[in-house]
């Protein structure tokens, strides 16, 4: 285990200098290629440092986590409709009624290619990382929530930016009870490609 400065300078590095660098205005191949080289040393470190094996946990209560994300799901659901039919009534369920396909290009593009790498960077590696150097879970969740909301600081909307935050914090606990990189996914997926299906994608990147 590295020595308690290296893991600061580690976690300033990736998780506060990377994503506020995204905000500034430079050429997108070195922003591309910065996030690409802290994605790798994370692998690196939870492969020959952390000794992670990346095996499915056994054991995992399949029943227990479907019923409380489906759950959130609903809330979320229900929280996120109403506010498209207040607000923005012409493009609720925009995508999945224009261009079906494309619904589900992405929806299958964005579980595999952007979630997993952002859980194994955001729980994964931030859990075995850090948990240990927090005295107190609640605080430690809320400061993983912030960091993985200002990891979409690049979007520059406040709107994003509490989204993330609620859903950094509905991850966290899901990682913190699970220890499954696995079923954090697959619930960061759900919301998320609910969030494009509900006409939401726009404002977080999705093409529409």
């Amino acid at each position: 285990m590295q020595s308690l400065r290296y893991r600061l300078v580690e976690f300033f590095i990736v998780f506060v200098l990377i994503p506020i660098s995204f905000v500034l205005e430079f050429q997108l191949w070195v922003k591309l290629t910065m996030g690409l080289l802290g994605f790798v040393y994370v692998v690196y470190v939870l492969l020959k440092v952390e000794n992670n094996k990346f095996k499915i946990r056994q054991h995992i209560n399949w029943t227990q986590f479907w019923q409380r994300t489906f759950i959130k799901l609903f809330a979320v659901a229900i929280i996120t409709s109403v506010y498209m039919y207040v607000l923005d009534n012409k493009n609720l369920f925009i995508v999945i009624k224009s261009k079906p396909m494309l619904w589900v290009a992405i929806l299958f593009i964005y579980s595999v290619f952007s979630v997993y790498p952002q859980e194994l960077v955001y729980r994964t590696f931030f859990f075995q990382r850090y948990e240990s150097l927090f005295r107190s879970n609640a605080l430690f969740v809320l400061v993983n929530a912030a960091l993985f909301s200002l990891a979409h600081i690049f979007f520059r909307n406040a709107l994003v930016m509490i989204l993330t935050f609620v859903g950094g914090i509905l991850f966290a606990l899901t990682f913190r009870k699970t220890k499954s990189t696995l079923l954090v996914s697959i619930e960061h997926a759900i919301y998320g490609c609910w969030l494009f299906t509900v006409g939401m994608g726009e404002m977080l990147g999705f093409p529409s």
